[in-house]
């Protein structure tokens, strides 16, 4: 994968020549990954696909929101984590034998 063009063709800013405008640009598509209810892994592979954002860089971005907004990512973390919807889930009956009572 190409992580860094110059290209005309590229309407992302290059992290070498613009890195703040790249940082918020990698900040926005997080936010956005967010949305979507991606885990990091998610958003990971995600930039890195349809954006060609280097995994390290987004990592780095990732942990750097996550500092600056502790709360909200433990919220998002319990929402959106499997335990929560297990929790959740109404119980079904279970199926096993009955003692009947004989008269």
């Amino acid at each position: 994968m190409m992580y860094h063009s110059h290209s005309r063709e590229s309407s992302l800013p290059c992290l070498h020549c613009h890195p703040t405008t790249y940082i918020r640009l990698v900040q926005h598509l997080i936010e956005r990954c967010l949305l979507l209810q991606m885990s990091q892994a998610e958003c990971i592979r995600a930039l890195a696909k349809h954006a060609c954002i280097h995994p390290a860089i987004t990592v780095t971005v990732w942990r750097g929101l996550q500092k600056e907004n502790t709360e909200f990512f433990q919220a998002y973390f319990n929402a959106t984590s499997p335990r929560h919807f297990v929790r959740h889930m109404p119980k079904t009956p279970r199926f096993g034998r009955r003692n009947h009572r004989k008269y």
